[in-house]
Order: structure tokens, then sequence, then C-alpha cells
């Protein structure tokens, strides 16, 4: 495993085409477009303002930057460097943009919600598209690009739009049995849309492409309901989190509950693997010392690397208790996450939240935990295996297969605090980012897997 040397960030800006070519960085006002392989400089330009969110288009032939505070969108070209788009949403304001699949047009949300505005860059025609709601995830696009589905709310009742992404026909409009809906979104084969309902009422509904209501899942009432939702890759399974600390699965052919799986602070069984990180004495060993990474020279002695060790059974993970009288309570499932291979299931449950829980889905059990020294920021498949990297806020990034874990201390100069992480599409390197830099590092390749991960017996 190898990283590279730091540069500069602002905002946590750093993207990945999706290409896997170019690695876009935002630096204040400036976007920098790197080679991926060799991190040189291709494009350097300069916003109007501080950029607050940049995206690829899907052919990562244009990117756009996002300045929300001036109502502005830049588009650069990266076939064309000379030619560029500008587009000025006025008093309208601007709280959202994102492209279409095609690449071409740009959904600009107004502020208030009273608006989207759909812009063409190949005819400069503009579209309106009224009511979209304010919710967590109110636009939805199919992953062949063909369809967009949009949250809308009109007459204190929530509707959902389907539209036509060639044209931007509506295809079809229906209202939903709601209270106050929170999020959407399609399976990736495109032929289900999910809708949830606010965290107050337990409610998903599973709509047809035609608008058809399928099913309607309720597991409890009268208590926080659901916080979190993701499909499996095969479209087979729909993992819904709740407040009560459970995961239910539903299945694609009847979408009842399958199983639910829960997450207590004791792990009771023997043969679950956990896996607890523990700091490791810094020891002066010169047999065992690795040729540095160039900006790891000088790097802090202070610096203590950890380790993980497997614990015995029972287990007693740490707990937060939640402070009830403030809003959105740390309890529930706050992340979930299928592996690219269906196979497994990553989740994070709030009021463990230096646990990362791994379940095997062609079983349906608990698989592994891996319980951090500090509370989970984010984890991320690999796109090409089931391999999932997990970040704490700290200096180092940590490494899970079904091989074994890897905690990898980021060298360098100061303190590197890995904020985020982002994996390149083909596995084979992640950018790590922190408040003000990022670096990537470099995996072994898929021959050498198993050298990179110590087995069960023999952990790094």
């Amino acid at each position: 495993m190898n990283f590279s040397e730091v540069f500069k960030l602002s905002s946590l800006l750093c993207k990945f085409s999706p290409d896997g070519k170019y690695l876009a960085s935002c630096v204040q006002y400036r976007l920098v477009i790197r080679d991926v392989n060799t991190l040189q400089i291709l494009q350097l330009y300069t916003c109007l303002d501080q950029i607050q969110h940049i995206e690829w288009s899907a052919d990562s032939l244009f990117i756009l930057c996002a300045m929300y505070k001036r109502g502005l969108v830049q588009v650069w070209s990266l076939e064309q460097p000379e030619w560029h788009c500008r587009i000025d949403e006025g008093s309208a304001g601007l709280v959202a943009s994102c492209w279409s699949p095609d690449g071409r047009h740009i959904l600009n949300t107004t502020e208030f919600h009273l608006r989207i505005t759909v812009w063409s860059l190949c005819t400069k025609s503009v579209s309106y598209i009224k009511y979209p709601k304010a919710c967590q995830q109110g636009i939805t696009f199919t992953r062949d690009g063909r369809y967009m589905a949009l949250a809308e709310r009109r007459d204190c009742k929530d509707h959902v739009s389907v539209f036509v992404c060639s044209d931007w026909q509506l295809l079809r409009h229906f209202d939903t049995e709601t209270q106050d809906l929170a999020g959407i979104e399609w399976a990736p084969n495109g032929c289900v849309l999910a809708v949830w309902d606010t965290c107050l009422e337990y409610k998903v509904l599973l709509y047809s492409l035609d608008g058809r209501l399928l099913s309607a899942y309720c597991a409890y009432e009268w208590s926080l309901g659901v916080k979190s939702v993701a499909w499996s890759p095969s479209s087979q399974f729909l993992a819904v989190g709740s407040y009560d600390g459970k995961v239910r699965i539903l299945n694609h052919v009847t979408w009842k509950m399958i199983t639910e799986f829960g997450h207590p602070a004791t792990i009771n069984n023997p043969k679950i693997v956990v896996y607890k990180e523990a700091e490791k004495n810094p020891r002066l060993a010169l047999g065992r010392l690795a040729f540095p990474p160039p900006r790891a020279a000088a790097g802090p002695a202070s610096t203590t690397e950890s380790k993980y060790e497997i614990a015995s059974a029972p287990v007693s993970l740490q707990t937060l208790k939640p402070i009830a009288d403030r809003a959105n309570p740390k309890i529930g499932i706050g992340a979930l996450a299928f592996s690219p291979d269906n196979y497994f299931l990553a989740t994070r449950n709030d009021s463990v939240p230096n646990a990362v829980w791994i379940w095997d889905i062609q079983k349906l059990r608990l698989f592994v935990v891996l319980e951090q020294l500090s509370p989970v920021r984010f984890f991320q498949w690999d796109p090409q295996q089931p391999r999932l990297a997990i970040c704490t806020g700290g200096g180092k990034v940590y490494l899970w297969s079904p091989a074994g874990c890897v905690s990898v201390q980021v060298p360098g100069e100061g303190d590197f605090q890995v904020l985020s992480l982002c994996w390149h599409f083909s596995g084979d390197s992640l950018a790590l980012l922190s408040k003000d830099h990022f670096c990537l590092c470099f995996l072994e390749t898929e021959e050498r897997v198993g050298t990179a991960f110590g087995r069960p017996g023999d952990h790094t």
C-alpha cells in the first residue's frame, strides 16, 4: 500500500471522474483537474466565487461547479478548455444542482424549492418543473438514465412525478400515501420506486414504473420510524434501517420482511468474529523497517499506531446514551450499504458509534463486527470486490475483506485526519479527504490481495 503526496483541498470537494481517468478537487474558488495515474495537473479553472458543490457529467466530458451563495453554476469542458458555461439563477436563488444522466442538461433547484429549472447545454433551452419537495432525497434517476422520479408537494399532499429524461415529458403522476415524504429511490433495475415517510410515521411504499402501489410496509407504530434505506445491487433486497436499532430486509417477490438484524450492545455468539482496534506500542524493529513514502520522512513521532485484535465472547461494545430532549438523537441505523457482489451488508448503529456490523446476506446472519477506538464517520465498499474502507476522523484508514482487516497509518507531516474517502471505480486506489488536504492511497493489485490483508489468525 502506497500513498501520494498531500494536496490542498476545500470543503471535502474531491471526486473521481466516472471513466476513472481524472480527479477533480477544489481549493476555494479554483477547480483542479488531475490525471489519476500521474497526479499531474491537466486543467486549472477559476470560478467566480468559492465552490460549494462539484459534479461530473456521466461521460466525464464536463464538470459543474455550484456556488449556492451567488446563485451561480459554472460548467467546464475537458475537451475544449476555452469553452465554458455560466448559469445565473438570479433572485430565485439556488440550493441544489445536478446533472441529468445524458450529461447535457443541468437541473437547478431554486430557493424555498419553488421550482426546478432544466437547462440544456445543447439548445440553450430552459424548462421548468414546479412543486419540488424539500426532503432528504427528492430526485432519483434510473440506472439506465431513461427516467427521473421527482417528489412533489402540492395542496398539502405528497406526489411523485415520473419524467422521460430524453425530452422531459411527464410520463406518470400519482399521489403517495405518505404524511410527509422523506425520500425516494429507484431500484437498480429501474422497475420499482421505493418511497419512505417521515421518521414520525413508519411507512415504506413500493411503486411500479406506471405508478401502481405494489406494497406498503410498516414495522411498528407510535415511535420513530425509518432512518436509512438501501437497495441491494441485484434489486432483490431492500434494507430498511430504523430508529429502533434494527435493519429489516424486504424481498423483491412478495415485498415482505424475510429477516431483521438487531444490533445488541453485547455479542454473545462465539462464532461471530469481533475485531477490536487496539493501540500498538511503537517499537523500533530495524529488521521490519519499510522504505518510507517520500513525504513520510518527517512524520510526527507521537503518532500512535494501532492493530486489530480478535475479542473473545462475550464482547461488550461501547454504547452512547442519547440525549432525549434534543433533536436528531444518536439512535438507530444511520448508515447501511451493500457490497457490490450482494454478499455483504455493512451497517452502523448510531447508539453504538464505534462499531461497523457486517452481515452475510446469503446466510442472513451476522458475519463480523469491527469496533474502532473512535466513532465511525464514514465507510464505503470497493466497487469491484467485497472490501470495505472505513474512516473515523483520525490519522488512519481501515480496510476489511473476508480475508481479514488492517489498520493503516496515513504517513506524512502534521496530523492528517481522514474525514471522508472515495474509491476509484477500479478499486485500485482511494482518495482520503481531510479538512484542508487530500491524498491518494494506492492498494495492492488483485493477485496480491491475500498479502495485503492478514488472515484471521495473523492480523496487522
